[in-house]
């Protein structure tokens, strides 16, 4: 599944779309623990939470993110949103749950199609 494949699905709001929307998402990964991201979010993952600031998008640009799925009706403020467009980070919001969303996203196709290892190389 690409972030292409992903917006087509409607399943999802997109806030943020970059240039290229080829990006291949490999799995859901969700974590709502800044620094625990940091370390397991593999490569190309749908990161799925509710931490809607600045450092989120830090640490999805760190792990090569394919997209920040913000679950539960959360929102960046217009500051993130225009980072996130510097960035070419794909960003999506939904009401769902954090499960909820990561399970529509598994069932819509993203599931370990790419990545298995995060960018710390850590087998995940």
């Amino acid at each position: 599944m690409t972030i292409q494949e992903l917006i087509d699905t409607r399943l999802f709001t997109p806030v943020c779309v970059p240039k290229n929307t080829c990006i291949p998402i490999s799995t859901p990964f969700c974590c709502d623990l800044l620094s625990i991201a940091m370390s397991r979010a593999p490569q190309g993952c749908a990161w799925v939470t509710v931490m809607a600031n600045i450092n989120t998008l830090a640490v999805a640009s760190l792990t090569e993110c394919a997209c920040i799925i913000l679950a539960e009706g959360t929102a960046f403020d217009e500051t993130c949103l225009q980072k996130a467009a510097t960035q070419n980070i794909a960003v999506f919001t939904t009401d769902m749950s954090i499960f909820d969303a990561a399970l529509s996203l598994w069932k819509a196709g993203a599931q370990n199609t790419a990545a298995t290892k995060n960018t710390a190389g850590v087998p995940v």
